[in-house]
């Protein structure tokens, strides 16, 4: 993993906004993740979390602003900013009649991953993610968990200094939740960048150094999950503080109430 950047952080939103047929899904992001950082982006499903990952990677134009990836433009220097990057959407588009093991050396192809490297990356990946009994089985037996699992390996075969991943919790039993978090961890422990959204607040709070919080395509608040608990009124460190932080920072706890009095009102 050699660091290209040139002092610009991984990953730089600046004044990202993302129309759709005259309705703002994100409006106006400027947004820096440090280098080993595990930044969450969370929020309401909605919210524009995904839109903002799309953009990021490539997937999406934005309609104002930029993403500067290791302090390549996406748009106008996409091959070598895509260099730097790994992406698992939230449901990976898999080839079915490969293996999980044809899989990575098609992934390995595709990066251009030297036959020597992947012969120690690929089986040590697939233990990693206890994938490797598997490996000689079909994807289209896979579960949905398992799938994401590949995905992963995948996007991680030509080790890029900036990881994408978009609701990767989804699908995922305890066990495999938990061997994701630890290699998420190992991965910025060791200086790379990972960018994940979730609704899920106990991921975020477990995991992340840096949370942002997502409203209607906005950025509402952004901080340590320490300060974004204090910052929302709650007991920092206690369970269920960030939830909490979250309904404040966002109003979804009034907007919820009020939902409630009026189902029951009906």
């Amino acid at each position: 993993m050699a660091d290209q950047s040139g002092g610009t952080p991984p990953i730089l939103f600046e004044g990202v906004a993302r129309d759709f047929d005259g309705r703002v899904a994100v409006e106006e992001l400027d947004l820096s993740v440090a280098p080993g950082e595990l930044f969450g982006l969370i929020g309401p499903n909605g919210a524009g979390k995904t839109t903002t990952i799309k953009m990021a990677v490539g997937l999406l134009r934005p309609s104002r602003g930029r993403v500067l990836i290791c302090g390549h433009d996406i748009q106008r220097q996409g091959t070598e900013a895509r260099r730097h990057l790994g992406y698992v959407p939230d449901n990976a588009a898999l080839y079915e009649k490969l293996t999980g093991l044809e899989m990575l050396e098609l992934a390995s192809d595709l990066h251009g991953v030297s036959r020597e490297r992947r012969r120690r990356r690929i089986p040590a990946l697939l233990e990693a993610l206890d994938l490797a009994p598997a490996s000689g089985q079909l994807v289209q037996s896979y579960s949905r968990g398992m799938r994401q699992k590949l995905a992963l390996c995948a996007a991680l075969m030509p080790d890029p200094e900036v990881v994408f991943l978009d609701e990767p919790t989804v699908g995922l039993d305890p066990q495999a939740a938990r061997q994701l978090k630890t290699m998420l961890r190992t991965l910025c422990d060791t200086g790379h960048t990972v960018f994940l959204s979730t609704h899920a607040l106990e991921i975020a709070s477990a995991l992340c150094d840096r949370v942002g919080i997502f409203k209607s395509g906005r950025l509402v608040a952004l901080g340590s999950v320490h300060d974004l608990e204090r910052r929302g009124g709650a007991h920092a460190g206690l369970p269920g503080a960030l939830e909490d932080a979250f309904m404040a920072v966002t109003g979804a706890a009034d907007e919820e109430t009020t939902s409630l009095i009026s189902a029951l009102r009906a």
